[in-house]
Order: C-alpha cells, then sequence, then structure tokens
C-alpha cells in the first residue's frame, strides 16, 4: 500500500504533462489552421499572387481589355442561389444572337479581369455574361467558395439569361482557374436544357488538392505538418463555409457530367499543376476535347497562342451551337 501512494502522484504528474502538451498543441494547430484559412478562403490582398500584368500596347490582349473597357455595358443582379448575397454582373449584347457565354473569373480577380475572353467570344457571336463570384469584386460575401457553392449561382444565372433572353437561349459556361474549377462542379448539377457546352481553362481536380499543393509549392511545408493543417483548414471551412476541402471537388461532378466540355491547361502551369487535367479529362463523361499549351504557365494560354485559342473554342463550340 505504501508503495502505490508513492508511486500515484508521480503518475498523475506525467499524465497532467501529457494533457498539458496535447493541449497546447492543440491551440497552436487551431491558429495556424485559422491563420491559413484567412489566408486561403477569406477575401483580401494576397501576396502570393504578386502583382497584375501590365501588356504592352501592340498586345492582343491589351486590345482587347481596351474593348472591354470602352464598350457599352448592362449591370445584372441576383440574390445568390444558396443564401442571400447581391451577386454582380456586367452583360454584353451582341445583336441578333441567341447565343451567350457566361465567363467565370479566377482567385481573387473579378468580371473586369476578364475582357479579353469576352471580346473573344463578343466576335464569336455570343453575347456575354460576365459574373462577380461571391466575395469577389463587386458581389457580396465573407468568404471564396471556391466553386463549389458559386455552381449553384451559376445556374441562376444562367436561368436569368433564358428569362431575359428566350427559352431558345443556348448557353456556353466558360471558366479560367477557379472558374475553370467552377464551371466543372457546375457540370455535375442538374441545368436547364439550354446549357449546350462548357470551355475550362486551368482548373483544379478539387479543392484540397489545390491547397495542399499551395502549401507545399508556396510554403515548401513537408507532409507534416501539413497534413494535420490542411485538415484543421478543412474543418473550419466546414463551420464556417458549409463544406470540407475535398468535397469541392470537380472529378466528382464530372462524374455527372454528360455535356461536351473543352479541357486546356498550360504544361509549365505551376499554380495549378498540370496533371490534374488530365484526371479532369478523364472523370468527364460528355464529349470531350484536350488541348495541352506548351511551354506555357497558369492561366496564360490565351495570352501566349490568341489565334490558336481562339480557334480551339470556335472550332470545338461549332459542333454543339448553331
Amino acid at each position: 500500500m505504501h508503495k502505490l501512494q508513492t508511486n500515484t502522484p508521480k503518475k498523475h504528474h506525467w499524465l497532467a504533462w501529457l494533457i498539458g502538451v496535447i493541449v497546447v498543441l492543440g491551440v497552436v494547430l487551431g491558429a495556424a489552421g485559422m491563420y491559413f484559412f484567412n489566408v486561403a478562403v477569406v477575401p483580401g490582398k494576397k501576396s502570393f499572387l504578386g502583382s497584375k500584368t501590365h501588356y504592352a500596347k501592340t498586345s492582343i490582349v491589351y486590345k482587347d481589355q481596351k474593348w472591354y473597357r470602352e464598350t457599352k455595358k448592362q449591370r445584372w443582379y441576383m440574390k445568390s442561389a444558396t443564401d442571400n448575397l447581391r451577386l454582380d454582373a456586367n452583360y454584353i449584347p451582341k445583336a441578333g444572337s441567341k447565343k451567350t457565354v457566361i465567363i467565370l473569373h479566377g482567385y481573387m480577380n473579378n468580371k473586369n479581369t476578364m475582357g479579353e475572353y469576352a471580346a473573344m467570344f463578343h466576335q464569336l457571336g455570343y453575347n456575354t455574361l460576365l459574373p462577380d463570384a461571391r466575395a469577389h469584386g463587386q458581389s457580396q460575401g465573407k468568404y471564396i467558395g471556391y466553386g463549389w457553392p458559386e455552381r449553384y449561382d451559376v445556374r441562376k444565372w444562367g436561368k436569368q439569361v433564358i428569362k431575359k433572353n428566350g427559352q431558345d437561349s443556348q448557353i456556353v459556361i466558360f471558366g479560367v482557374s477557379m472558374g475553370g474549377a467552377t464551371a466543372m462542379m457546375t457540370s455535375g448539377i442538374k441545368l436547364p436544357s439550354q446549357v449546350k457546352a462548357f470551355i475550362e481553362d486551368c482548373g483544379y481536380t478539387d479543392v484540397k488538392d489545390e491547397i495542399e499543393h499551395e502549401a507545399q509549392a508556396l510554403y515548401n511545408m513537408p507532409a507534416v505538418p501539413r497534413f494535420p493543417l490542411v485538415e484543421i483548414l478543412s474543418l473550419i471551412n466546414k463551420i464556417k463555409v458549409g463544406n470540407y476541402l475535398g468535397e469541392a471537388s470537380a472529378i466528382k461532378m464530372l462524374h455527372h457530367n454528360q455535356r461536351p466540355m473543352l479541357f486546356i491547361h498550360g504544361n509549365k502551369d505551376k499554380f495549378v499543376p498540370t496533371w490534374m487535367v488530365y484526371q479532369n479529362y478523364q472523370a468527364s463523361r460528355g464529349p470531350k476535347e484536350l488541348w495541352v499549351t506548351k511551354g506555357v504557365a497558369h492561366a496564360k494560354s490565351f495570352e501566349s497562342y490568341p489565334k490558336a485559342y481562339k480557334q480551339h473554342v470556335q472550332k470545338f463550340l461549332a459542333k454543339y451551337l448553331k
């Protein structure tokens, strides 16, 4: 009995020490998870994105963006599909056309950064609708959804196109980077029959894949602590946004897609690595085409090959829209 009494305090001391370490570790990991949640999901200036490229006046991108800035636009508004956010979009009509493209921008960009794509589709005979995603541009929102809640917003924008332009509308959904992922995620939900085709440029496979890639590429973060931090970030995202990171999956949605899709990706993309496009392409169940551009970094395919880009888009869509 005497020995038991002398050993018990030591056991209690060891247990208290272990609990203390676990609590401290939990607090540290929780704080780190919140930091990365704010970096990844809360809108604001992102140092890792760098400054916006300034194009030479001789560049087709400069000319197209100048056309976009100067052309007359309609302002469209709607409430978001899953909550009560006010969403904002620019609409540029093409006289006599029943074809409309919904153009989806990338992470921390906005509708006005997509001017060259609006110009290209306008030249191809399309009305162009350029929404600001929730928490971007002039649309409301506290958190970036990476395409997952936005897929229902895109469907609602499509219904607004049909309401304004008529039941004989033909709709294309086009996106770059996060917009490309949003297009792919939209492809897997029930859509109006007027949605005829999709084009995605350098979208990711799912949000968890992309954030794990960025943790390694931007922060040189090894597998540990990357594993617990991304899982904690995912849990925080579930609580605040409504989904775990891995749920926001382009691949999962592409398994349900029966519509035509053109996949575009640069083979030197380090932000959304090129291997992702092959997985996305394999997942889609509808008619599909893949164009991997040589020597091209993230979201630079149009800038690098403007004529070929336009030709690929025109040839692909001519099969499915009249």
